[in-house]
């Protein structure tokens, strides 16, 4: 009988969507039959830090790695195999002995606006109240719209959807790949260009992370790794490194590569406020992760020359 590979998720609706993906591409991968899949797989649920506080910003708690602590904890104590993350919640640098080479190809990675009157941005009322957490959106938000009230709103997509349905609020932000990926796209008010509301590094991406002395098992991951999306977030998350950024930073970036391996990045970063924002914009051919994080990092520096470094210093 073979051992079952032990895959780590958080427990929300959209961890285990998105956990179920990787196995389904797995075994379509490796022509693995469903009962196949159901056999050398297992699931194994892992409450993070994250999860357990929900009445506080991310920011305040030390930052996105909040989601990944406790399942990395996991990996490394050999409990789990390897673990399925939202890329975008995941911190730039890695602990010793992991590593994260296996990405499926990217969702959307757009935002969309929930609102319980009118479509679009220019449709909420004056001084209108949008729930988020992320600092990146609502510095993007109060970029355009310095008249609207933010206020803090946590909790999974359901919550979420259901503190502007009740009224607590006007409208939210989530991302437009977890709406689809639990069956919920039609709940999109309207959905933002990247030009309107540039995404978060890495967003719409699902990684997974292993132990790096498992070859045998990065082997098995390698054949759905999704070549394009490495490289676009592999440079997306060395902009984020170069600058340093944390939760209390508002960072933005997407990288967009096409056919014939030409690739355009966009990067932010504002004053949680709005109210300063520095642009960065980057195009070249990349065929390699190096080539990757060297206009990455060129295109973070940058930034970070023109920002001066107090800048990300919140």
């Amino acid at each position: 009988m073979q051992t079952p590979i032990r895959i780590g998720t958080r427990g929300s609706p959209l961890a285990l969507a998105q956990t179920h993906t990787v196995i389904a591409t797995l075994a379509r991968a490796h022509g693995w039959t469903q009962e196949q899949a159901a056999a050398r797989t297992s699931i194994v649920v892992i409450k993070t830090s994250g999860d357990k506080i929900q009445d506080r910003p991310l920011a305040d708690l030390g930052g996105k790695g909040l989601f990944a602590k406790e399942i990395e904890e996991a990996l490394l104590a050999n409990t789990i195999d390897c673990a399925v993350h939202s890329l975008k919640d995941m911190p730039t640098l890695l602990p010793d002995g992991l590593v994260l080479d296996c990405v499926l190809e990217r969702e959307d990675p757009r935002d969309a606006l929930i609102a319980r009157a009118g479509k679009t941005l220019a449709d909420l009322p004056q001084g209108a109240i949008v729930g988020t957490s992320s600092v990146r959106r609502q510095a993007l938000l109060l970029n355009a719209r310095p008249d609207l009230k933010i206020v803090m709103l946590r909790g999974n997509v359901e919550t979420r959807l259901n503190r502007v349905l009740s009224g607590d609020m006007d409208a939210t932000l989530l991302a437009i790949a977890g709406l689809i990926r639990l069956g919920k796209a039609h709940a999109a008010s309207s959905i933002f260009s990247e030009t309107e509301l540039l995404p978060a590094v890495a967003q719409g991406t699902i990684g997974i992370e292993m132990r790096t002395a498992d070859h045998d098992l990065r082997k098995l991951f390698a054949a759905i790794n999704h070549v394009t999306t490495d490289l676009c977030v592999t440079l997306e998350r060395e902009f984020l490194t170069v600058l340093d950024g944390s939760c209390k930073t508002p960072i933005a970036g997407l990288a967009t590569r096409d056919g014939n391996a030409n690739m355009t990045f966009k990067g932010s970063a504002l004053s949680p406020d709005g109210k300063r924002r520095f642009d960065v914009t980057r195009n070249s051919v990349v065929e390699t992760r190096q080539q990757a994080q060297a206009m990455g990092r060129d295109a973070g520096n940058d930034l970070l020359a023109r920002a001066g470094r107090n800048f990300f210093q919140v």
